[in-house]
């Protein structure tokens, strides 16, 4: 029998474009961009050779278009692992259902999605500049533990690990250690990224450590966050959506991975404002690679 997906659970815009996004199906690509401010959407596409769409919903911002005769969608998701919830549901719905029937479709369509953001380094090794290659990310959000499936796709020896080395109290919720695909990482990351684990936080600032007028909880957080080692790897990153985004294409069979460029390093307490002049580089590679 198949898979029914109700109105008022796959919404579908009278367009028929998905809710959020306001993307049709035959506007997405098979390889996907994924970057957090809706204006650096134009950054990556001022680089393509074509375009067939522009469409703007919010925080989400879409283009798909031609680079170097590779069809690619870059899509804008805001911040934090609540809106990857929301990009990557619709992306795969776009995919993988019929929107006509609303029924899932019998061949199953991955997608290649590599997010390019902003991080905080939190290591001697990652000074501003640096782009980081998230291998595993711990997610302090807690969006993968409402999924059947999780443990499946999840690390569940770096998270006890993790927790152990924490003091981690149950209060905040159980974080989770989802994995990038393996063969994506090495496929972008190649040999001038830094390869390690990130912290996605569900905050910018109480979250990844930051006291500004709330004294923390856990004052020595970032402290113990820096010295955790496992399987020869460090947490080499702050940031807010790769747990999310890794987690979610596993659980819905697509590839995914995110890479990040320094502009603040927490270890050294630096901070580099103009980012924006210099990430275009770790465009250009992205793009080239996927």
């Amino acid at each position: 029998m198949e898979k029914y997906f109700a109105p008022s659970e796959l919404i579908i815009n009278e367009d028929g474009s998905c809710f959020h996004l306001h993307l049709k199906p035959e506007f997405l690509a098979d390889k996907v961009i994924l970057v957090g401010d809706p204006a650096r959407v134009n950054t990556v596409a001022d680089h393509f050779d074509t375009r067939e769409c522009d469409v703007s919903s919010r925080e989400f911002h879409t283009i798909t278009g031609t680079y170097h005769g590779k069809r690619i969608t870059v899509q804008s998701h805001g911040i934090g692992c609540d809106n990857i919830d929301i990009v990557m549901t619709e992306l795969d719905s776009l995919a993988n259902i019929d929107y006509a029937s609303r029924t899932e479709r019998k061949e199953h369509r991955t997608l290649t999605c590599v997010r390019i953001g902003t991080c905080g380094g939190l290591q001697p090794f990652t000074p501003t500049g640096t782009f980081v290659a998230s291998v595993k990310s711990i997610g302090f959000d807690g969006l993968l533990n409402y999924y059947a499936g999780r443990n499946d796709v999840c690390d569940l020896k770096m998270e006890t690990a993790f927790k152990e080395h924490m003091a981690w109290s149950p209060i905040k919720g159980a974080p989770y250690v989802s994995v990038a695909d393996p063969e994506l990482i090495n496929q972008i990351a190649q040999d001038d990224m830094v390869r390690g684990y990130t912290i996605s936080c569900g905050g910018f600032y109480g979250p990844q450590g930051r006291k500004i007028r709330i004294p923390l909880a856990d004052p020595d957080q970032n402290v113990k966050v820096e010295s955790f080692e496992y399987e020869g790897m460090k947490v080499c990153n702050f940031e807010m959506e790769s747990s999310a985004l890794a987690g979610l294409a596993s659980l819905l069979g697509h590839r995914a991975m995110t890479c990040c460029m320094v502009i603040a390093n927490r270890y050294a307490q630096e901070m580099n404002t103009a980012y924006k002049n210099t990430i275009d580089t770790l465009i250009q590679r992205v793009l080239d690679r996927i």
